[in-house]
């Protein structure tokens, strides 16, 4: 009796270790294999991410102002990201210019490249919460180019609320503060549903933005006030790899009276005042 517990016990120790081996084994190979993922990654170059877009609208709106209108406005653009860092170019075309309150065209009712921007941004992500710190210099034709620097944080859930705050300090020195949400929503296949809406607070803070008197002289008070507000609508469908094609509806409307506001029939503002519009039209997004 001794003797076959004795056999029982040598024989579970015996498997016990070589149990234990085989595990040390794996764990061994399973690490080699990490190991050799890791070079592989570090060996490989880095590519950057290229994101182009090509907008084609009724008009053109920035920050409620109506820049383009009644013609048809192409936007092309292209960013480059690697490691966070982005750069990207924007651009304006303008098929038959015409003046918009205090925006003057360049080449009144001709077509006009009027406008070119270059982006500058880094971006970080701390768990849900995403931050970007950028620069941004306009080109433009049709005012005085100026730059901005800009900050914003966005926080992943539902509706993807994004806080804005832009700080001009060139030509037009002020502050924009903008409050967005957007959410998309599946609709068939890997079609979706895209809706947004935003809100925009303006500050200006130079002597360029003296509000107009009745006396019919800009010596007010600086432009400060709830500025623009925008709907959106649209749908994302994709027609080949990496690349989408996404009709979209606008609503911009005045967030306030004084954004509304004119005097005599001329703007309190001295960018001009904001009047409710639609903007429809469509992009086309291709990555790679």
């Amino acid at each position: 009796m001794l003797n076959r517990i004795r056999v029982v016990f040598v024989l579970c120790m015996t498997m016990t270790l070589l149990m234990a081996l085989t595990g040390l084994v794996k764990a061994e190979e399973a690490a080699k294999e990490q190991a050799k993922k890791e070079e592989a990654k570090e060996a490989e170059p880095l590519k950057p991410s290229v994101a182009m877009n090509l907008g084609v609208l009724n008009r053109y709106i920035f920050r409620g102002y109506e820049i383009g209108t009644k013609s048809i406005v192409i936007q092309p653009s292209i960013t480059l990201s690697l490691e966070g860092f982005s750069v990207g170019y924007w651009g304006s075309i303008d098929t038959h210019e015409k003046a918009t309150q205090a925006f003057v065209p360049d080449r009144s009712g001709r077509a006009s490249y009027n406008e070119s921007d270059l982006t500058l941004s880094y971006t970080r992500s701390f768990d849900k919460l995403g931050l970007t710190v950028g620069y941004t210099y306009y080109g433009m034709q049709y005012a005085k180019q100026t730059q901005e620097v800009f900050v914003s944080g966005t926080y992943g859930v539902f509706s993807n609320p994004t806080v804005s705050i832009y700080r001009d300090f060139d030509g037009y020195p002020g502050t924009y503060f903008n409050l967005k949400f957007s959410q998309s929503f599946p609709v068939y296949n890997e079609i979706t549903l895209d809706l947004g809406v935003c809100f925009g607070y303006f500050a200006g803070s130079s002597n360029y933005w003296r509000t107009l008197e009745s006396s019919g002289s800009y010596t007010g008070s600086k432009y400060n006030a709830l500025h623009d507000g925008m709907l959106s609508a649209g749908f994302t469908i994709p027609v080949a790899k990496n690349l989408q094609v996404q009709p979209l509806a606008q609503y911009w409307f005045p967030l306030s009276n004084k954004a509304h506001k004119s005097i005599n029939g001329v703007s309190f503002n001295p960018n001009g005042k904001l009047d409710s519009t639609f903007v429809y039209g469509f992009n086309v997004v291709y990555n790679f």
